[in-house]
């Protein structure tokens, strides 16, 4: 992965992008007050540099069946690396979690899980998270709603000051 350094209009795009990972490569070339050639070049670029990791679809959860979201913080008995690894190979393997963050604190996991109501969710907690080796426990949180669901991060059109 080559390293390139990120001017106003690679800033631009990548903005523009995140919003809306449809937009044509002309309308983010106008966007970003360039032509659509360079702009494709600077999108490929982005890419190979692994600024830009994938485009995906927004998909409504409800609509498809699945009402219920849980965040579930999961101990583990041992944080031996391997151990480790070896969650998050386990939580990668499961459909419903669609997210897996490892923490530093009282809990070593968050995870965000998704299933079509309360008793889904209760059958996959019971039958196999909490069933998990090395798992000593499990705290859920039942989302009532969601207020806000950004993709990504703030992006500006100026650089951030360098860190130390």
């Amino acid at each position: 992965m080559r390293r390139i350094k990120l001017d106003k209009i690679d800033r631009r795009i990548l903005r523009d992008l995140q919003a809306n990972g449809r937009m044509t490569n002309v309308e983010l070339a106008r966007r970003a007050g360039i032509s659509a050639p360079p702009c494709l070049r600077r999108v490929r670029a982005l890419e190979q540099a692994g600024f830009i990791r994938g485009f995906h679809a927004d998909i409504d959860p409800a609509l498809l069946g699945f009402g219920v979201t849980v965040f579930a913080s999961v101990g583990l008995s041992s944080q031996a690396e391997a151990d480790l690894k070896a969650f998050e190979s386990l939580a990668e393997s499961w459909p419903e979690v669609r997210e897996c963050h490892m923490l530093a604190g009282e809990n070593d996991f968050l995870l965000r899980i998704v299933a079509e109501n309360w008793d889904a969710y209760q059958r996959f907690l019971t039958t196999r998270l909490t069933a998990a080796p090395n798992v000593s426990h499990v705290k859920s949180a039942l989302a009532i709603r969601s207020a806000k669901a950004l993709p990504g991060v703030p992006i500006d059109d100026v650089a951030p000051a360098a860190a130390s």
